[in-house]
């Protein structure tokens, strides 16, 4: 052999032999698009008319609604439910039936969009933080759905807005680890059950702000079901920062789910974006100038705005990403998902592609996607 073809071959970086390993790829995904979406503003005339006799902050922070981008949100109620008392026990059982309807929906219209048959889902993988079912609800889909009972499935609880990439991560990872398989992921969270009308923190008013409901379903397919697919998973990261607890989560109290998060989530994308992506690029053989597609989740307007600063992006980078938050809102976990759909359906850039949300822990989650447009 030449000795120019050994040096090659020494010197060929880890990205360039990712195609001869058994690689999975995303075939489909699907989003709901609840039937109560509202405009940012009526949300905002609403939360004063809740907040305001007891929240003596209301007339400083209602201007919050309006320095968020949203324009509309994507809710699984009519706004008139929030204003109506109920326990934690009635709206999780709304959780639990409306992300089984939901849910049963997305699985339907992805199953279709991949070109499978329901029978074929080998793995389910479900995803969400705001609501609680035992049996989970991976099991009470399978019996709706009348699925393969052998399916091996995977609740996946307290990721929040990591928990779409993440669930990304291990979708494909348990495609790679059996190339047959035909994996169902699923994230549903329905952020305004979890709504406590009698809590009058600064917390749960900025909360209402932002946060929406979404639901959406992929199909990852493992390699055996074709190679060198558009949308081709490439590598995943997972980084747990020590001594974080409390940026974000949930405090748990008798009248349900109690939000937590902290201002300072944008400083710390700030301090630690940049050198956690260079370093997972790094072990790809890659830079940050390679990646063409930038499909973040949009934690909000300062969070956005601490990603471009931090990474030196462009508008046009993070305009998928910024339109989902524009046209939803904060939909957690299922967020960047549905920035995922958009890329998926209204296009991309051929090259690589980097999924990325950071999340209770506090952590950050990062998926590498090789995109090729198909040839016609």
């Amino acid at each position: 052999m030449p000795f120019n073809i050994i040096l090659n071959a020494v010197k060929q970086p880890k990205h360039q032999n990712q195609r001869n390993l058994n690689m999975p790829f995303i075939s489909a995904i699907s989003k709901i698009d609840l039937p109560f979406k509202v405009t940012q503003q009526e949300t905002k005339q609403q939360a004063y008319e809740m907040f305001s006799a007891n929240f003596p902050q209301t007339e400083r922070l209602i201007f919050a609604f309006d320095n968020t981008e949203i324009i509309t949100r994507n809710f699984c109620k009519p706004l008139s439910y929030y204003t109506t008392p109920n326990t934690f026990e009635e709206r999780n059982t709304e959780y639990i039936n409306t992300t089984l309807e939901y849910s049963v929906q997305a699985i339907e219209d992805c199953v279709v969009k991949a070109g499978i048959k329901k029978e074929d889902i080998t793995d389910l993988l479900f995803v969400s933080t705001t609501g609680l079912a035992t049996p989970s609800m991976d099991a009470l889909i399978i019996n709706r759905l009348k699925l393969n009972q052998h399916v091996n499935r995977s609740p996946l609880f307290g990721l929040g807005c990591g928990g779409g990439v993440s669930g990304m991560a291990k979708a494909n990872t348990v495609a790679k680890a059996n190339p047959d398989a035909v994996v169902c992921l699923v994230a549903v969270e329905l952020c305004s059950l979890t709504l406590i009308k009698s809590d009058y923190s600064k917390s749960n008013f900025i909360g209402s702000s932002l946060f929406s409901d979404g639901i959406v379903a992929a199909i990852v397919k493992g390699d055996n079901h074709g190679k060198y697919q558009p949308v081709q998973y490439v590598a995943s990261s997972s980084k747990l920062y020590y001594d974080s607890l409390d940026v974000m989560g949930w405090d748990f109290k008798d009248t349900g789910f109690n939000v937590l998060f902290s201002k300072d989530i944008p400083t710390f994308i700030h301090e630690h974006v940049k050198e956690d992506i260079t370093e997972f690029l790094d072990t790809q053989g890659l830079k940050l100038s390679d990646i063409k597609n930038f499909i973040f989740h949009p934690g909000g307007k300062k969070v956005l705005d601490a990603y471009t600063n931090a990474l030196d992006l462009n508008e046009q980078q993070l305009c998928k990403t910024r339109g989902v938050m524009n046209d939803y809102g904060n939909m957690s976990s299922a967020t960047v998902l549905y920035v995922l759909e958009r890329f998926m359906s209204k296009g991309y850039e051929d090259g690589y592609g980097l999924m990325m949300a950071m999340g209770p822990g506090f952590s950050s989650e990062m998926v590498l996607l090789k995109l090729t447009n198909p040839t016609a």
